[in-house]
C-alpha cells in the first residue's frame, strides 16, 4: 500500500502551461470560425467561456502539465486524447441541458475537439523532436538497464524495491513479482504488480522476452526457506538454464555487489555514432511531414481503427493492444504497439499453447492487410517513430553493428518491407535499410509508400534477387 503525502502537502496542484491556456481559449473561437459561426454573440460567448472552464478543469483532472515535453511519450498523448474528450463531454452536456445547443452548429465541439487536441499534440511533439535532435548519442557498451524478477511478497521485497529506487535509480527496474499465495494475484507491492506463482517463472520470463523485455536477475525477497523445496528447485533450474543470476535479498548486504555481474548479464547492442555526411539531408525536415501526414491518417482512419480493435477483441481477447520494447533513434529503448494478432502464449496454469491454437482468422487478416499496424502512427505523432524508415527490430534480431540504422528514427514501413520484409535475411534486411538511410528522399518514400499498397493487396514476396542499390522506380526528370 503506498502511503499517502502529508496532509499539509497533499492539496491539488492547479497549474497551466502559458500556451495550454491560451490554446484552451483560442481552440473554440477557431471552431466557430471554421463553421463560419457568430463568435461574438451571446450563444458564441456562452459556448467559449463554457467550453474554456471544462478544458481547464479537464487538464487539471489529467494533470496534463505534469508530463515533461522533452519526454512526450504514447502515455502522455493519451492523457491529451482523454483530457480533452472528457472536456468536450461535459461542456456539451450542459450546454445542451440549458440551450439544446442552439444557434450552435452540431459539428462545432467535434472540430473544437480536433483542433484542441492537434495543437497539445503539435506543441509536445515539437519539443520532444527538438530534444531528440540534441540530445545525448548511441549508447556505447553495455549501458542499459537491468530487469529483475522477485520471488516473495514479503516486507524484505518491500524494501528491496525501495532500495533499488534510492540506491540505482532507472539502472535496475523490478518488472514483476512472483507470489504463491493464495488472494495475493493481481495485488501490487510497492507499485509492483503480482503476476503469478513462482512456479510460473519460465513462462513469465518467456512472455517479457516476447515483449523485448528480457529477465537479467531473479531475487528472493528471503532465505531459501521462504519457498517450498520443490518449488526453489524449479527456480533454480529455470535460473540455470537461461543463465539468469539467482540471489536471496539477506544475502545482498551491500548492493554494490550487483555491480559485479551487471556488464555480462546486460547484452545492449554497442553502435558507434555515424557521421551524419552520410546521411540524406531530406531527413532535416523529414519528421515535420511524418507528423502532419500521421494525423490526417490517423482522423481518416479512425472509423477502420474502432473496427480492427473490435475484431481483435472480439476474437484474440483482452487487451487489444500488444507492446514490445524495441530500439530506436540514436539508440534509445521506446515502447511500440500494435493489434493483437495471437492469443496468449501460455494459459492460466502457465503452459504454453501451441502455435496453431494461438492463430486466429482475425489476426491472419489484420497481419495480412497490414492493419495491425495502425496503433504504431501514435508513436509516429509522439515522436517514436517514422511513417517510413528502418523497421525497429527485436534484440534477437539486431545486425552484428546496428549503428547506421539507429541514427534515424524507425518506420512503420520501409524499403526492406517491401522487398520482401519477414522473408529476408537480417543481413540483408540491414543492407537495405543502410541504403535507405543514404538516398532517402520525397520520390522514394513515394515509391515505399506505393510497394506498401501492393504488400497490403497481395501480400509478401521476395524478389529473385535482393539488389540493394537500385532505385525503387525511375524518377522523374525534373
Amino acid at each position: 500500500m503506498r502511503t499517502g503525502a502529508p496532509a499539509s502537502r497533499g492539496h491539488l496542484r492547479i497549474r497551466f502551461s502559458l500556451f495550454d491556456a491560451v490554446w484552451a481559449l483560442g481552440a473554440p473561437i477557431i471552431a466557430l470560425a471554421v463553421r463560419d459561426a457568430e463568435i461574438i454573440s451571446v450563444d458564441g460567448s456562452v459556448y467559449c467561456l463554457i467550453s474554456l472552464a471544462f478544458t481547464l478543469i479537464a487538464y487539471s483532472a489529467f494533470r496534463l502539465h505534469d508530463g515533461v515535453s522533452e519526454f512526450f511519450s504514447v502515455r502522455d498523448a493519451w492523457n491529451v486524447v482523454r483530457a480533452v474528450a472528457c472536456a468536450e463531454l461535459m461542456t456539451c452536456v450542459l450546454l445542451f441541458s440549458f440551450t439544446r445547443l442552439d444557434h450552435i452548429p452540431r459539428s462545432i465541439p467535434i472540430i473544437h475537439a480536433f483542433i484542441l487536441c492537434a495543437g497539445l499534440m503539435t506543441l509536445r511533439a515539437f519539443v520532444r523532436l527538438q530534444e531528440t535532435e540534441h540530445g545525448a548519442e548511441i549508447p556505447h557498451g553495455h549501458e542499459g538497464i537491468e530487469h529483475i524478477i522477485m520471488i516473495g511478497s514479503t516486507k524484505l521485497s518491500f524494501l528491496f524495491v525501495k532500495f533499488l529506487a534510492a540506491y540505482c535509480p532507472g539502472k535496475r527496474r523490478v518488472i514483476a513479482l512472483l507470489d504463491g499465495s493464495s488472494g495475493m494475484a493481481a495485488r501490487t507491492v510497492s507499485g509492483i504488480r503480482i503476476v503469478g506463482p513462482p512456479d510460473h517463472l519460465q513462462p513469465i520470463i518467456d512472455e517479457f522476452a516476447e515483449h523485448g523485455v528480457h529477465t537479467h536477475r531473479v531475487v528472493i525477497g528471503g532465505d531459501e526457506d521462504l519457498l517450498p523445496e520443490e518449488t526453489l528447485r524449479e527456480v533454480e533450474r529455470v535460473c540455470a538454464q537461461r543463465e539468469i543470476p539467482l540471489d536471496f535479498v539477506p544475502k545482498l548486504v551491500g548492493l554494490t555487489a550487483l555491480d559485479d555481474r551487471l556488464a555480462t548479464s546486460i547484452e545492449e547492442p554497442a553502435a558507434g555514432v555515424v557521421a551524419s555526411s552520410v546521411m540524406s539531408p531530406y531527413f532535416k525536415w523529414k519528421y515535420a511531414v511524418d507528423f502532419v501526414t500521421a494525423a490526417i491518417i490517423l482522423v481518416l482512419c479512425a472509423p477502420l481503427l474502432l473496427l480492427a480493435g473490435g475484431l481483435a477483441l472480439v476474437d484474440v481477447g483482452w487487451p487489444i493492444v500488444f507492446w514490445q520494447q524495441r530500439l530506436g533513434a540514436r539508440g534509445r529503448s521506446f515502447v511500440i504497439y500494435k493489434f493483437r494478432t495471437l492469443r496468449p502464449p501460455f494459459n492460466q496454469l502457465g503452459q504454453p499453447i501451441a502455435e496453431n491454437e494461438r492463430e486466429s482468422w482475425v489476426g491472419r487478416l489484420l497481419r495480412r492487410t497490414r492493419l495491425d499496424e495502425l496503433p504504431q502512427l501514435v508513436n509516429v505523432l509522439v515522436g517514436d517513430m517514422s511513417l517510413i524508415g528502418p523497421r525497429p527490430l527485436l534484440p534477437r534480431d539486431q545486425p552484428a553493428n546496428p549503428s547506421m540504422r539507429l541514427t534515424i528514427r524507425p518506420g512503420v514501413t520501409g524499403w526492406a518491407q517491401v522487398n520482401g520484409g519477414t522473408l529476408l535475411t537480417p543481413r540483408e534486411k540491414d543492407a537495405l535499410d543502410e541504403w535507405y538511410v543514404r538516398n532517402a528522399s520525397w520520390w522514394v518514400d513515394f515509391c515505399i509508400v506505393i510497394m506498401t499498397l501492393r504488400v497490403m493487396i497481395w501480400g509478401q514476396r521476395r524478389p529473385d534477387e535482393i539488389l540493394v542499390t537500385r532505385a525503387p522506380l525511375r524518377r522523374p526528370a525534373p
